[in-house]
């Protein structure tokens, strides 16, 4: 069990109920990074969508400038 754990448990009862609300404990937890990582995929949606913008102006940019020079 983890460190914070005080109360030993005596009985088989105890220990199942112990292992029990551990478990119930790992669930939430597990539910909250869930929620975290979802969030944190839409930021990352959105940041790649910005620097694919800024790529895409940029190399239009550069186009525009080679063709105006003649090179092509």
């Amino acid at each position: 069990m983890p460190n914070g754990n005080k109360i030993n448990p005596k009985t088989t009862r105890e220990h199942l109920l112990s292992i029990y609300g551990y478990i119930t404990g790992l669930k939430n937890d597990v539910k909250h990074m869930h929620d975290g990582i979802h969030d944190l995929g839409g930021k990352i949606d959105k940041i790649y969508w910005v620097l694919l913008g800024t790529v895409g102006a940029v190399s239009l940019l550069l186009l525009e400038k080679v063709l105006d020079k003649g090179w092509f």
